[in-house]
């Protein structure tokens, strides 16, 4: 039995695969337990890590680094390929918004260490690592060490200790914002809930009349370029007959039109038409559904990579086969079936039109699932690589003499989002299934983890349990926990963000995967890993260079 002995003993890459493969195990087998109806998934494997390092297992420090980060690379890459196709969209909406609400988490993370420094007499670099661990966020701690080593490079105590600070914290900075959610949870969830039923915020039907004589004998293509908001007139009634239009249809006095658009842009329409018809217009005496008989709605799926990256209206599907494309959805969000619109590799586009006429857009579209099941692997590597390469550039800023990088987590996710929303512009397939997606991050995230607990458990409990250690443990919590609290309640209180929303925002600004993972577990949609993607690279570059000036103005 010697040999099994050396096995798991002696620092091999055999021993490295066989140590990681069974803390992850270990791990995801305990994230199916639940505590009080609460799971932390994923996290357990991190605990697993902390455990064994403990006992004495140690691997080889080149092999577990590259696990580690490499683990890190492949979920941050993958999240941001996910969500890339409705990033832009979601940050014309509310992007703005909630990347502010992430700066003022930050914003009071840092308050707060300034006041707890000064206050406990903890030395800054322990609390950057204090802050690190509190908002899970190792670049962040990379970055501060590279600092401390450029600034007092004999200081290499320092730097253990700011490693060790952000281990003991680390644990308490995924339990806290997990916590913060519940509370979240507990207190909007239902509102918002009861919101969606009210309101419907992604797409709105109405009736015009049009009234307006800059645009009587216009086709519907020259009235669409008088105005840069997007709608479909997916019916038109005159002289008792319902139609449905195509871009050359002339448009007369008092014609009525059935219009799909966003609800925001309603008022800006009834000016382009001339009135809005304010009464249901399912049950006005013009039977809108009078040529459902001969129609059928159908959504079809972009599977042809000659239609990837192509305007929608260079198809012209409109006039050539009289169909009417309702909505596009892409990655969970519905999207105005405008004529400037890319499509893109696993789009969905809902089309209502006669059944022959369907069936050949369906033919020019592709509308072959199975083509999404295939691999596309290209786009996987060339994005990591991209990454990487990103990541390392050194970026100066003014009166520090050492530029700051956005690191192994911040350069592969702005790839991932670059790649997932133009890579179609390029020809360039990036669309995987949300299984494969999924199966992707969570293999990255659970070799992270494992290689960010067996890094740093060997001195985990003997700090944990010394009064500095618990003092740590103190500082940590209340550095995760206050910030997310406030700017979450004042965010769905005061500025009306929905708890999905609400909930990925607080998880991209503290960096948190691990309670984004637990967060759309508790919600239907995609809506938290979108806002997790909206937030992420801006409070990322953000940490990483306030970890950098604390350790450089503060130490």
């Amino acid at each position: 039995m010697n040999w099994l002995l050396e096995t798991f003993t002696e620092p091999t890459m055999i021993q490295a695969v066989a140590v990681l493969s069974i803390v992850s195990a270990i791990g995801v087998y305990l994230g199916r337990l639940k505590f009080f109806g609460i799971s932390l998934g994923v996290t357990f494997v991190f605990f697993t890590g902390i455990l064994v390092s403990h006992f004495g297992i140690a691997i080889n420090k080149d092999m577990l680094n590259f696990a580690q980060n490499f683990g890190l690379i492949i979920f941050v890459y993958t999240l941001g390929l996910q969500v890339g196709p409705s990033f832009f969209s979601s940050m014309k909406k509310e992007g703005v918004l909630l990347n502010t609400m992430g700066l003022a988490v930050i914003a009071l993370g840092i308050l707060l260490t300034l006041v707890f420094h000064w206050t406990s007499g903890v030395s800054m670099p322990v609390m950057v690592g204090l802050l690190s661990g509190a908002v899970t966020n190792t670049p962040a701690l990379g970055a501060a060490q590279q600092a401390l080593l450029q600034t007092e490079p004999e200081n290499v105590r320092n730097v253990t200790d700011m490693a060790l600070a952000c281990a003991v914290t680390y644990p308490l900075g995924v339990v806290g914002v997990i916590l913060a959610i519940v509370a979240l949870k507990a207190l909007f969830a239902k509102k918002t809930k009861d919101l969606r039923k009210e309101q419907d915020t992604a797409t709105f039907v109405a009736e015009f009349q049009v009234l307006n004589p800059s645009i009587y004998n216009k086709s519907i293509r020259q009235v669409m370029r008088l105005t840069e908001k997007h709608f479909v007139i997916s019916r038109l009634w005159r002289d008792g007959k319902v139609t449905i239009p195509t871009s050359d249809t002339v448009l007369k006095e008092k014609d009525h039109l059935l219009v799909i658009s966003v609800k925001a842009d309603v008022e800006r329409i009834k000016t382009l038409f001339g009135e809005q018809e304010n009464t249901d217009w399912n049950k006005k005496d013009i039977d809108w559904n009078a040529i459902d008989s001969q129609l059928i709605s159908r959504r079809i799926v972009v599977t042809r990579n000659r239609v990837n990256g192509v305007k929608l209206g260079s198809l012209r599907l409109r006039n050539l086969y009289g169909i009417n494309i309702t909505r596009v959805n892409r990655a969970g969000i519905d999207l105005i079936a405008s004529p400037d619109l890319r499509l893109q590799i696993g789009d969905k586009l809902t089309i209502v039109g006669e059944a022959n006429s369907v069936n050949n857009v369906g033919k020019i579209l592709g509308d072959e699932l199975k083509r999404l099941d295939n691999p596309n692997l290209l786009a996987i590597f060339v994005g990591l690589a991209l990454g990487v390469l990103i990541g390392s550039i050194p970026i100066p800023l003014p009166g520090m003499d050492t530029p700051i990088k956005l690191g192994v987590a911040g350069g592969p996710i702005i790839v991932g989002i670059l790649m997932g929303a133009f890579g179609p512009r390029f020809h360039l397939t990036t669309y995987t299934t949300q299984s494969a997606n999924l199966m992707m991050r969570q293999f990255g995230i659970v070799i992270y983890l494992a290689g960010l607990g067996l890094d740093s458990g060997a001195h985990f409990f003997e700090t944990v349990f010394q009064a500095e250690g618990l003092l740590w443990i103190g500082i940590g919590f209340l550095l995760t926990l206050i910030p997310v609290l406030i700017v979450g309640f004042a965010a769905s209180r005061f500025f009306k963000i929905d708890y999905a929303h609400n909930v990925g925002m607080l998880c991209g600004s503290m960096a948190n995967p691990m309670a984004l993972n637990y967060a759309n577990t508790t919600v239907e949609g995609d809506e938290p890993s979108v806002s997790y993607a909206t937030v992420y690279p801006l409070s990322m570059f953000i940490r990483v260079i306030s970890a950098q000036l604390l350790i450089m103005l503060f130490t």
